[in-house]
């Protein structure tokens, strides 16, 4: 018997870690270069005169379509699975960000950038965290705070790459380049993805879970329509779309305000990029520690942590003191990433787990949406940003009180 025959069979290595790598290198490109928009923020901006709240929007745009579109790939990912899926996202974010190189107007911005990046991205997060938890059970943070990992690490190099590709030649020739270094890697790490662990007559893990809660929950769970009547449903929606408001008003938003404060684009740059460092020894950190206290302690410290970070950052008038609120909040922000997959799982299971999570993700993205264009806004209105990070902090706490109050229903379901 050859070895494929074994691993078919089930004999032989388990397939679920070349799963993690192909997402873990995915992730690598697709999310940094998304995440480096802040670095591209002030020349695009700059070249055309436009307001901050102006091309923020397109960025807003984007995570609008984002969260409707992962409704759709969640969906077409539990039923046709993650290569199809990811495939055709290669395709649409290879033709956006080289449209992106091409853009003369407001509008071109926000069909480019806003509509066809955001459909294309719309997959790159639902697709691969969906996937791992199909493929792991006892290991699930674990592994999905790896391929999360991949997400920090990229958001750690892109904005420093990006940043040097603009000062040497200039923002355009920056998104011809990650257009084709974005369609080749995930292009290719797609094709090693599969939709799970039946495929190769395996077992989660690489074996059967005896744990009898995980088991139960593997055996049951609700379906969308069954899961958005219940009360906890919308408590997480509610989190989520707070998590997004905070966390996508910095991503964009961080870089301008360093260079507000007088540093130089280089400099910025490296504090956006802090926040990725940091992020890796989150989902080290908490990723670990959520497989053994619950991922909904890591939401209340997740919490708790952003918005004392947010705090800091409003009355931060020093470069250290950016360094510092980089790490607080790259730390906690990247933990609770890590714990927004296996959430869905422990409150209504894997039956339908990419469309539920799909849909719970809309509400993080309209908070994404909205955060960058208020906080925009708000700078715009009174030519700083502080105001908009104490209203930061207040979303912080409300997501707070959102995830005290989750609970479980999956061990009272027959």
């Amino acid at each position: 018997m050859d070895r494929s025959a074994k691993t078919r069979s089930g004999s032989g290595p388990f397939y679920g870690y070349i799963i993690v790598i192909a997402l873990f290198i995915t992730m690598v490109f697709a999310a940094g270069i998304n995440f480096a928009f802040g670095v591209f923020f002030e020349p695009v901006r700059t070249e055309f005169g436009w307001t901050s709240a102006m091309t923020a929007g397109a960025f807003s745009l984007s995570m609008i379509i984002q969260g409707l579109m992962g409704i759709v790939m969640g969906g077409l990912t539990d039923r046709l699975g993650p290569r199809i899926v990811m495939t055709i996202s290669a395709v649409i974010l290879g033709i956006g960000y080289y449209l992106m190189s091409r853009i003369d107007t407001l509008w071109q911005l926000y069909l480019y950038y806003g509509v066809i990046i955001g459909v294309g991205t719309s997959s790159g997060y639902v697709t691969p965290l969906s996937t791992v938890a199909r493929w792991f059970n006892v290991k699930r943070n674990l592994m999905t705070g790896i391929v999360l990992i991949g997400m920090s690490l990229g958001t750690l190099i892109a904005p420093i790459v990006s940043e040097r590709l603009i000062a040497s030649y200039d923002w355009r020739l920056a998104y011809v380049i990650s257009a084709i270094a974005l369609f080749v890697v995930v292009l290719l790490s797609a094709q090693f993805l599969k939709r799970d662990p039946s495929t190769f007559r395996q077992e989660p893990d690489g074996k059967a879970a005896n744990n009898p809660i995980v088991s139960k929950l593997n055996s049951t769970g609700f379906s969308l329509k069954e899961a958005i009547v219940k009360r906890q449903f919308w408590l997480l929606a509610g989190a989520e779309l707070c998590f997004g408001f905070i966390l996508f008003s910095i991503l964009i938003h961080v870089v301008p305000h360093a260079s507000f404060l007088g540093i130089s684009s280089v400099r910025a740059s490296v504090v956006l990029a802090a926040l990725g460092f940091f992020g890796i020894i989150g989902r080290i950190v908490l990723g670990n520690a959520a497989d053994r206290i619950g991922n909904k302690r890591i939401y209340m410290v997740g919490f708790a942590l952003l918005t004392v970070a947010l705090l800091w950052l409003a009355f931060a008038d020093e470069e250290w003191k950016l360094y510092v609120f980089s790490a607080i909040f790259g730390f906690s922000f990247a933990g609770m990433e890590t714990s927004e997959s296996p959430m869905a799982a422990w409150l209504f299971g894997l039956k339908a787990h990419g469309l539920v999570f799909g849909t719970l993700i809309v509400a993080f993205t309209v908070g994404a949406s909205l955060g960058p264009l208020l906080t925009g806004y708000i700078f715009d209105l009174t030519g700083k940003y502080q105001l908009a990070f104490i209203i930061l902090a207040v979303f912080g706490i409300l997501g707070l009180s959102f995830t005290v109050q989750l609970k479980s229903l999956l061990m009272n379901r027959t």
